[in-house]
C-alpha cells in the first residue's frame, strides 16, 4: 500500500453539515466527503484490492467507490484532517491478512467439567417437579 499514491487519488467534496449550530452553520461548508475510487488506484496492489472489495463490500458503491465523511469539527480543514485518518484506519485494519485458525479440541477436563455442570443442571430441574404425582 503506497499511502503517498492514494492520497493523491483521493477526492474531496465540501458540504453543509447538519445539526445544530446557530445561523453561522447554514452558510458554511464545514462538512468534508471522501471519495476513493478503489478498482482505479494504482496505489494498491490486486490483491490487496480484491481483499478490501471483499471487506468492504457493503460500505461501497456500485462503481466500487469508497464514500466517508466527517462532520465533528466546525473546521474544514479539521475535518479534512479527520477524514483522511479515519479512512487510512480503515484501510489498514480491512487490508491485513486473516491468520489461519488452528483446529483446535477440547481437553478431557474440559469435557467432564461440561457433563458434570450439565448433570447439575438436569438434577436441578428434576427437583422442581410437583412431588405429588
Amino acid at each position: 500500500m503506497d499511502e503517498q499514491q492514494i492520497t493523491r487519488e483521493l477526492n474531496f467534496k465540501a458540504v453543509r453539515s447538519s445539526g445544530a449550530g446557530g445561523q453561522h452553520v447554514n452558510k458554511t461548508s464545514s462538512k468534508v466527503e471522501l471519495y476513493f475510487d478503489l478498482e482505479a488506484s494504482e496505489g494498491l496492489l490486486e490483491e490487496e484490492k480484491q481483499r478490501l472489495i471483499k471487506k468492504l463490500d457493503s460500505r461501497l458503491t456500485k462503481e466500487k467507490q469508497l464514500i466517508l465523511h466527517s462532520e465533528v469539527s466546525r473546521s474544514q480543514h479539521k475535518n479534512k484532517e479527520l477524514v483522511i485518518a479515519k479512512f487510512f484506519e480503515l484501510l489498514r485494519e480491512n487490508i491485513k491478512k486473516p491468520k489461519p485458525r488452528k483446529k483446535t479440541k477440547p481437553s478431557k477436563a474440559a469435557k467432564l467439567k461440561r457433563l458434570k455442570a450439565k448433570k447439575i443442571n438436569a438434577e436441578k430441574k428434576a427437583r422442581r417437579n410437583d412431588p405429588l404425582k
